[in-house]
């Protein structure tokens, strides 16, 4: 919830709920709540959480808005609602959670082939997408369903519901949403566990981020010769994940981290595919030619002592700035 603190002579002395709202309150459709959770889940939303989504809900069929995998290759489902929809909503997420118990791994890896467009087999993306030293059988994948309600905070029918549900030993969670509407601008909170921990855009953060070698061989000779950290097409956006003062690490494929760098500009965007931040390099600056040295991926999981999700841009989790800085230190051994 938000509240306005009011006062008098500089002392705070009350507060004051802000009125929010539901995406319904706007005449958007339950489409336009999908897929901004969809494009946000991972990088902003969740942001530690390692989720490897396989498919969106299609038009005209029954199913969930969006599924993912965990690392242990369990099911993830989400159901999203844009505004109060009752306990109707939850039993019929529910016939989702037990028609997906059913699939097949042959129609889960059919799904997510369509939905991402790739060719090579699922337990062998989902072994890259979470750096296991073994994929996992095909018996492995949907073991176990878990199932997410994202709805309105003000639909108390639906969080009854989901409490019923989770007190009978469902694996269940409700997440509630609020939007505010403040002097103009239209704001979204979002309550994400645990705890709802998200670090504070304000703090420097340390990123890993992929070099994009699978969209272009050359983009590193880019960055490296421009002092930039690129990303394009539909990737692009994550360049607007980090800040001026933020460390990035750049991760290329194959190799591991062969450079890092301090972000220095503000968002630029030379042509419809491309947008780039201006960096300050912390480490020798590569150049063509050159071998590539590097610091293996296994290494850096090893020193920073985390898990990380390798199958986006960003990788997952993000590093304080004091366990940047220890990283740039370990990097220079290799580099």
């Amino acid at each position: 919830m938000l509240y306005r603190i009011e006062g008098h002579n500089g002392v705070f002395e009350k507060i004051d709920p802000v009125e929010f709202k539901d995406f319904s309150s706007f005449g958007k459709l339950e489409k336009d709540l999908e897929n901004l959770i969809a494009q946000n889940i991972l990088d902003v939303l969740f942001e530690d959480a390692k989720l490897m989504p396989i498919f969106q809900e299609r038009q005209w069929q029954s199913e969930a808005d969006i599924y993912a995998l965990n690392e242990t290759g369990e099911l993830v489902i989400f159901e999203l609602k844009r505004a109060s929809a009752g306990d109707g909503a939850v039993q019929q997420a529910l016939r989702y959670a037990q028609d997906s118990g059913q699939w097949t791994y042959q129609k889960i890896e059919r799904k997510y082939q369509e939905y991402s467009d790739s060719k090579i087999s699922l337990v062998d993306a989902h072994r890259e997408a979470f750096s296991l030293e073994h994929k996992l059988e095909p018996k492995e994948i949907n073991k176990k369903q878990h199932l997410v309600i994202i709805g309105s905070a003000a639909d108390d029918s639906l969080i009854s519901a989901v409490d019923y549900w989770k007190k009978s030993g469902v694996s269940i969670e409700f997440l509630p949403y609020r939007v505010y509407e403040l002097g103009g601008e239209k704001y979204f909170e979002f309550f994400a566990p645990p705890y709802d921990r998200h670090k504070n855009p304000s703090d420097v953060k340390g990123v890993l981020f992929d070099t994009n070698r699978s969209w272009d061989e050359e983009s590193i000779w880019s960055m490296m010769e421009n002092g930039r950290l690129e990303a394009y097409g539909e990737a692009k956006r994550f360049v607007t994940h980090v800040h001026i003062g933020d460390i990035v690490f750049f991760s290329h494929k194959g190799y591991g981290i062969i450079a890092a760098a301090k972000v220095k500009g503000e968002v630029k965007a030379p042509d419809e595919y491309t947008l780039y931040r201006d960096v300050e390099f912390l480490t020798p600056r590569l150049s063509r030619g050159m071998p590539l040295k590097a610091m293996p991926f296994a290494k850096v999981a090893e020193f920073t002592e985390k898990s990380f999700y390798w199958a986006r841009t960003i990788k997952v989790p993000y590093l304080n700035k004091s366990e940047a800085l220890d990283l740039i230190g370990e990097l220079k051994n290799y580099l």
